[in-house]
């Protein structure tokens, strides 16, 4: 276990630093600039909202950002400040540090993702055991025509349905803001219900391949019910791929709720990410760029030890990931 997890830190900071690299490249290659968008020069107008100085302020501004460093020393900044928790400030909130930003809206996200996550796997779970005991009965078509219409529709036109449903024709849910858990239902019901199509699928393939094996054979011939096949042994096997997919979900659904969080005005991560992204927000951009890859490497090495605490096999050979 030791050895896999020195090996596993190691591989997560290279990809950590791989990563840094590629969305510095990405970041730089992107047609303009925060300065070029947003800062006029001696009055030079190039949009409504755009900040007017002088040329010796804005020779400040790209001192003060290391603008004009090299591109390994600009880069490299990013990368300490973000590990050392002192990222500095944002070009657009010159006065808020970002990572001031990032712990006002990444808890949002967090939240929100992990409450989309309980609720669907508390449905999906049940879901998928009624559908491989029922099998190609009618209640494990309905079941599974269900769970694919919740996995082939997107979350954001599941949250318009949820919104006419539940917010504008019976009034039961508010539909905009952050003021309370209310405000949560129909933000948490757009994420859960294409995860619970997806996983209870996984999960109904997985237990009934399980419910046809060996060890299952042995437990009906030793007298056991069906019961104690799925609770005993067979249910805890079939996790195994659901939580697979269990990580990823997770990270994305803490990430990547844009669409979510500006259709019911939630301040999360993907808000400030994308409002950075279209306004040059360099640091910013990375620092947003980079929690997301950390989530997702913490998110898949979890996985990892699971998959060692539900299964001994996997444990006790050491090769986890």
């Amino acid at each position: 276990m030791v050895r896999f997890v020195v090996r596993r830190l190691f591989f997560m900071a290279l990809t950590f630093l791989v990563i840094s690299l590629v969305t510095f490249f990405l970041m730089k290659a992107a047609p303009g600039s925060f300065l070029a968008m947003n800062v006029g020069v001696n009055g030079a107008s190039f949009g409504a909202d755009q900040y007017q100085v002088s040329p010796q302020v804005m020779q400040a501004i790209i001192r003060h950002y290391h603008l004009n460093q090299p591109w390994y020393f600009q880069w490299w900044g990013f990368v300490q400040g973000f590990i050392t928790l002192h990222m500095g400030t944002s070009f657009e909130y010159p006065t808020t540090p970002t990572m001031t930003l990032i712990r006002q809206t990444f808890p949002v996200s967090l939240s929100l993702g992990l409450i989309s996550v309980a609720v669907g796997l508390s449905v999906a779970i049940p879901f998928g055991i009624i559908a491989a005991v029922r099998t190609d009965t009618w209640v494990d078509s309905a079941a599974m025509l269900a769970a694919m219409t919740g996995t082939a529709i997107p979350s954001y036109v599941i949250a318009v349905f949820l919104i006419l449903l539940f917010g504008v024709w019976f009034h039961i849910f508010p539909i905009l803001g952050y003021q309370g858990p209310q405000y949560y239902v129909l933000p948490v019901l757009s994420l859960s219900i294409p995860m619970i199509g997806a996983s209870s699928r996984y999960l109904r393939n997985s237990l009934i391949e399980n419910l046809h094996s060996e060890y299952v054979i042995a437990i009906y011939a030793r007298g056991g019910s069906l019961r104690q096949a799925i609770f005993g042994n067979a249910l805890r096997n079939s996790l195994l791929p659901l939580i697979t997919t269990v990580g990823p979900q997770l990270a994305a659904l803490m990430m990547g709720t844009v669409f979510i969080e500006e259709m019911f005005g939630l301040p999360g991560m993907g808000h400030i990410f994308v409002n950075a992204a279209g306004r040059r927000d360099y640091p910013l951009i990375m620092d947003s760029a980079l929690l997301y890859a950390v989530v997702i490497m913490l998110m898949n090495f979890l996985v990892d030890i699971v998959y060692g605490v539900l299964d001994p096999r996997i444990r006790k050979s050491g090769r986890m990931g």
